[in-house]
């Protein structure tokens, strides 16, 4: 049997694996930057085709991007940077929206910017 887990979200996150961050496929308890957070969108899910057999359903998720936050000038161009190289490395099959306007993160101590990336995609389940 399949899962989204190894279809889609760790494989997404091996192809990001090339870009210079850390890439989590999951909400880490800390986050070590440059870094990709995989996590679902809003709606997280969305049916097509359900039966008997087959689940077909499109998969919404945000990449948030995310960079360190010493120095504001030098963080948006870092921040640019590692948008531009995650959407380069993104995988066949993702379809890829919008990008957010940066904002400052607050993580444990740590003030981080982030920037999060609309991606979709399609997940069949056959039982």
């Amino acid at each position: 049997m399949t899962s989204i887990l190894e279809d889609v979200r760790q494989p997404l996150a091996a192809a990001l694996e090339g870009v210079a961050a850390s890439v989590y496929d999951y909400v880490p308890e800390a986050i070590i930057p440059p870094a990709a957070v995989i996590v679902y969108d809003s709606p997280a899910m969305e049916s097509t085709l359900i039966n008997g057999a087959v689940t077909k359903v499109k998969l919404n998720f945000l990449i948030s991007a995310v960079v360190g936050n010493t120095n504001n000038s030098g963080a948006l161009d870092n921040l640019e940077k590692l948008v531009i190289e995650l959407l380069g490395a993104m995988p066949s099959g993702y379809v890829v929206g919008d990008v957010q306007r940066p904002q400052i993160t607050q993580v444990g101590a740590a003030n981080l910017l982030t920037a999060d990336i609309s991606v979709s995609t399609y997940y069949t389940q056959e039982n």
